[in-house]
C-alpha cells in the first residue's frame, strides 16, 4: 500500500502565530524517498510511485498483475542502490531538499513560508499544503523542482496539489511554476557550477548532459519534455562558449520494454569510450539536488560502464543542490511568479 502521514483535516493543525493571517506559501514538491534503505520501505514506496496513472499509463487491467511482479522482486534491488549512496543523515535527496527549502526560507524571509513536499512518501504534498492553511496562509505557490516539465513529474504534482485542495472548505489562491527549463538565472547557475568545478578539477575531453528518459511515446502524446531538454541543453552549450562536439546530450533511467528517448546515457558513455574519450565530465541538469539517479546511476554504475569499455575517468559534476547560484536564482523565480500578491512589487 502507499505510504501515507497521518491527515485527517485541517483542524488538527493550532494556527502558527508567527505567520499573518493572508500570508504567501511557497511549496518545493521534490519526487520522494523511501524512509530507509530496505527492501520493506522501498515496497510502499515504489508501489505509490508506479501506481500513479501519470507516470504509468498502461490500462489497469495490464499492468496489475505487471505491477505485483515488479513489488515482488525490485525492492530488494533497489534498496541495495539506495544502500550505496545513504549517508548517516538520510537519503540524500531528503536532506538536501531539506537544506534548500531552508536557504530559500532564509532568502525571503518574512515574504513567504516555505515548505517542502514530496510528490511520493511523507511529507505528503496534502499534509503540506494542510499546515500551510492552518498557519494563515491564503496564496499558494507551488514549485515543483523540476526545471523541464513532464507529465509524469510536474504534471503529477500538479494532479496532487488538485486533489489537496479538494479537502479544503476554502483552498488559498493558487499559483503553479510549470517549469524553469529556460530560465536566465537558472542556465546562468548550472554554467557557474560547472565552470567552478572545472576551476578546481580541470576539464574533461568532452561535457555529457545526463537528463533522465520517459517513453518516446509520451512525447508523441504531447508531453514537451523533449523540447525542453533539448532547449536546456542548447542555451547551456551557448553559455559555456561549448559546440555540439563538445557538450553532449542523452537520457538515463530507462525501464521497460518500449522506446525511451535517445540516446540512452549507458549506451553513448560505452560509445564514447570505444571512440577512445579518456576522461568523461557528466552533469544532469534535470535533478535540482543530487539523489539516486545521479550518485548512483550516473556517478557509480555509468562509471563502471565507462571504465569497462575503455575510458580512465568518468567525472560526476554535482547538482545545484543548495548552492548560493541556485537559491538566488530559485528565489528570484518565485518573487516573479509571485508580483501582485501583496508584499511583493508588481
Amino acid at each position: 500500500m502507499p505510504q501515507r502521514d497521518h491527515y485527517t483535516g485541517p483542524s488538527d493543525h493550532a494556527p502558527d502565530r508567527n505567520v499573518q493571517p493572508g500570508a504567501t506559501g511557497v511549496l518545493l514538491v521534490n519526487l520522494g524517498t523511501p524512509e530507509a534503505p530496505t527492501a520493506r520501505a522501498l515496497r510502499p514506496y515504489l508501489a505509490e510511485f508506479l501506481s500513479d496513472r501519470r507516470v504509468i499509463d498502461y490500462p489497469r487491467w495490464l499492468w496489475w498483475p505487471i505491477l505485483r511482479v515488479i513489488l515482488a522482486i525490485r525492492p530488494r534491488r533497489s534498496a541495495h542502490a539506495y544502500a550505496r549512496i545513504w549517508t548517516e543523515a538520510g537519503s540524500p535527496l531528503r536532506v538536501l531538499s531539506e537544506s534548500l527549502a531552508n536557504a530559500l526560507q532564509a532568502e525571503l524571509g518574512g515574504q513567504a513560508r516555505v515548505a517542502l513536499a514530496m510528490r511520493y512518501g511523507v511529507p505528503s504534498v496534502a499534509t503540506r499544503i494542510a499546515e500551510l492553511q492552518a498557519a494563515g496562509v491564503r496564496r499558494l505557490l507551488v514549485l515543483p523542482l523540476y526545471p523541464q516539465y513532464s507529465a509524469t513529474s510536474t504534471g503529477s504534482v500538479i494532479d496532487a496539489v488538485a486533489d489537496a485542495l479538494k479537502q479544503l472548505r476554502w483552498p488559498p489562491e493558487l499559483r503553479v511554476v510549470n517549469d524553469y527549463h529556460d530560465d536566465p538565472a537558472h542556465i546562468d547557475a548550472l554554467a557557474t557550477r560547472i565552470e567552478r568545478w572545472w576551476e578546481t578539477n580541470g576539464r574533461g575531453e568532452k561535457l555529457l548532459l545526463s537528463f533522465h528518459g520517459i517513453p518516446e511515446r509520451y512525447v508523441r502524446l504531447g508531453d514537451p519534455y523533449l523540447t525542453q531538454c533539448r532547449a536546456t541543453a542548447s542555451r547551456l552549450r551557448a553559455r559555456l562558449g561549448l559546440d555540439e562536439t563538445q557538450l553532449l546530450l542523452s537520457f538515463q533511467s530507462r525501464v521497460g520494454r518500449e522506446p525511451w528517448l535517445q540516446p540512452y546515457t549507458d549506451a553513448t558513455v560505452r560509445q564514447l569510450a570505444a571512440d577512445g574519450i579518456k576522461r568523461l565530465d557528466v552533469a544532469c541538469p534535470g535533478f535540482a539536488v543530487d539523489c539516486l539517479e545521479t550518485l548512483e546511476e550516473i556517478a557509480m554504475q555509468n562509471r563502471d560502464f565507462f571504465l569497462a569499455a575503455g575510458g580512465q575517468e568518468l567525472r560526476y559534476i554535482p547538482a545545484l543542490n543548495d548552492s548560493p547560484e541556485q537559491v538566488a536564482s530559485l528565489a528570484a523565480l518565485i518573487r516573479r511568479h509571485v508580483q501582485g500578491w501583496p508584499g511583493f512589487a508588481s
